[in-house]
């Protein structure tokens, strides 16, 4: 039995703010098409000129032949040479109708991609910039959505229906014109006809394009979800958990059908009756003009006969009603296409991180007690200008302070408390705890991954909130415990380290790290292709790796977040010796569940909910015979 969608039985979502989105769209196309898009306007107009023609020319056409028979059967001479050179005007302006419909689709092509290439790069840029707590209350997949079916409606938007529109717009126009020059009383039957099509669709049109909008964010929805499922396979096997994902998935993917179908429901009938409407129009023109022509009332120019007349003007009607039976066809197209327009500028304009650090990280060199700047230096300092416009440097040591820093995700729930630790340059600090001890968000406060509630950290006596965060995170280098490896030779997933680093730098960052013997044992070494996240390496490989991406780095601090969790025993009795040596006089923070990890550390930090309750070294805190005590004892691993 299919699980009833969550939002049946409530109105669909509606489009925000239709208006501003437009009006955006069009200052994008015009800031970087104008030109563009003036020639394409131009060829609309020369396009939907050239077949509202063809039923002006069939009245003059029809009428020179009328008189033409009319001449031959009463004996008269009669001269082709009028009908002959209205054909060869006909096929000028066909033919120049065509060549204009070409051009204008070719720019637009144009256009369109141009367009979507600069939305792309604007939502990818300002993506980069975006928090780590954009990411953490999104999924991936749909983010991904914004990239693919929102993109894809708006190419829809801009290569197809906006032309369509414009072709509409100014073919109702020119044909409107032409039907009251022809006859205003026939105009009239065809605007009260007409008013009856607008009827339509405000109603179905409207409510086809509610839905439509309730598609575009479902479909996110059903992506997302699917790209969880897909990044999870394996826990999902693991606990046997299939049958309970294909609910979930049906859930979402109820809701997806409910909308769309709605949708197309309203879109099919829609259509139908538009298309009956304009054969009922169709109808009453012919009746209502023949009856006039019968009896005279229709006012005929010279050279224009009634018949002629009426036969032009069924075909300008039909030139007429089918740009708005068009119109109402690309409605729902142009209110998708608005919908994805929106959530795209949702995330162009999402708020990127915000930075107000005026200090930088540079090299310089000591000369006669002073630091120097110099782009090939040997020291780490940070530039710190000053309001009279002096600047000093501080030599970067890897101090770090926290005092009484409290700290929430959503502004409710503490997850800090009261936080002091102070850490001098060299030092290892580890800290322990159970899950969500706030072990963590401690290296993601000091990285500013997230800010502070209240308190202080300072980083080498400099206020962290004053350093930029790109120079700030610079300075550490940081191990995680999932490794995510890209696309790419082991070289280059090494060298994303430091990018400029020399082949040498990266063999040495590999030994250093005890990755150089496994990295040669690979088909093709250092050269090896890896995809899917590095799919075709266990585990620890990956983590050595990552090891030594940090390595070629080469930063003064060092944050290992449960680093060697996924290496085995004698894996990681192979990588400590490297650990050592790559941590040797800087400043590292350790968070690990392994006794050998932190055991040497200079200060353990044991928390839980949230708040420091013990610290000291390893010896003094088993003297304590406290939480540290019990966690070496029992649940802690030995290994």
């Amino acid at each position: 039995m299919k699980t009833k969608p969550k939002n049946s039985g409530r109105p669909p979502m509606r489009l925000k703010n239709p208006k501003q989105t437009t009006l955006r769209l069009i200052k994008m196309v015009f800031s970087h098409y104008k030109i563009h898009f003036f020639v394409a306007f131009l060829c609309i107009v020369i396009s939907s000129y050239a077949s509202v023609y063809s039923a002006s020319f069939i009245s003059s056409l029809l009428s020179e032949i009328e008189f033409q028979l009319i001449a031959v059967k009463a004996n008269l001479s009669s001269d082709m040479t009028q009908i002959i050179n209205q054909i060869v005007i006909m096929i000028c302006v066909f033919t120049s109708g065509i060549i204009a419909s070409l051009l204008y689709a070719l720019l637009m092509a144009v256009i369109s991609q141009g367009i979507l290439k600069n939305v792309r790069d604007k939502m990818f840029k300002n993506m980069q910039r975006l928090p780590i707590r954009y990411f953490d209350t999104h999924s991936f997949g749909d983010i991904m959505s914004h990239y693919t079916n929102d993109t894809d409606a708006l190419e829809q938007l801009i290569s197809q229906s906006i032309p369509n529109l414009l072709t509409s717009i100014i073919t109702i126009v020119v044909a409107l014109v032409q039907m009251i020059v022809l006859s205003w009383q026939l105009t009239i039957v065809v605007l009260v006809t007409v008013f009856l099509m607008f009827f339509v669709i405000k109603n179905m049109g409207g409510k086809s394009a509610t839905y439509f909008v309730a598609q575009q964010r479902s479909i996110g929805k059903v992506n997302g979800y699917i790209e969880e499922m897909i990044n999870g396979q394996k826990v999902v096997k693991v606990f046997c958990h299939e049958e309970q994902s294909k609910k979930d998935f049906d859930t979402v993917n109820e809701e997806l059908c409910h909308n769309a179908t709605n949708a197309h429901k309203y879109a099919n009938i829609f259509m139908p009756i538009m298309a009956n409407l304009t054969y009922f129009q169709y109808a009453i023109i012919a009746v209502v003009g023949g009856v006039m022509a019968v009896n005279g009332w229709l006012i005929t120019k010279e050279g224009q006969t009634a018949f002629g007349l009426v036969a032009s003007f069924l075909l300008l009607s039909r030139t007429f009603t089918r740009p708005i039976n068009m119109v109402s066809q690309q409605f729902n197209a142009i209110v998708t296409a608005l919908a994805g327009a929106e959530r795209i500028f949702e995330l162009m304009d999402e708020e990127p991180e915000t930075d107000a650090g005026y200090v930088t990280l540079v090299k310089c060199d000591e000369v006669d007690n002073q630091l120097i700047e110099r782009d090939n230096g040997k020291i780490w300092a940070w530039k710190h200008p000053h309001g009279d416009g002096t600047i000093t440097y501080t030599k970067l040591e890897g101090r770090v302070y926290l005092e009484n820093v409290d700290f929430s995700y959503d502004g409710k729930k503490q997850i800090l408390n009261d936080i002091t630790i102070n850490v001098k340059s060299g030092q290892k600090i580890a800290f322990i705890g159970k899950t969500g001890a706030g072990k963590t968000t401690i290296t993601n406060l000091i990285n500013r991954f997230y800010d502070i509630d209240d308190g202080k950290i300072r980083y080498d006596d400099i206020n962290i909130n004053k350093i930029k965060k790109a120079d700030l995170r610079r300075s550490l280098g940081i191990v995680l415990q999932d490794v995510h490896l890209f696309t790419g030779t082991v070289m280059e997933n090494i060298r994303y380290g430091k990018l400029d680093a020399t082949d040498e730098e990266v063999y040495q960052a590999a030994r250093l790290a005890c990755a150089d013997e496994f990295i040669n044992l690979l088909p093709d070494g250092y050269n090896t292709m890896l995809t899917l996240d590095g799919a075709n390496l266990s585990q620890g490989q990956r983590q050595l790796l990552s090891i030594a991406r940090v390595a070629i780095a080469n930063p003064p601090v060092m944050i290992l977040d449960e680093a060697t969790s996924s290496i085995d025993t004698r894996t990681e009795a192979i990588v400590q010796e490297g650990m050592d040596n790559l941590m040797k006089g800087r400043t590292v923070f350790v968070i690990a569940h392994r006794l050998s990890t932190i055991k040497n550390a200079d200060n353990i930090m044991v928390l839980d909910k949230g708040s420091i309750i013990e610290q000291g070294n390893h010896d003094e805190l088993m003297e304590l015979k406290g939480a540290y005590y019990s966690l070496y004892a029992g649940s802690f691993s030995k290994n």
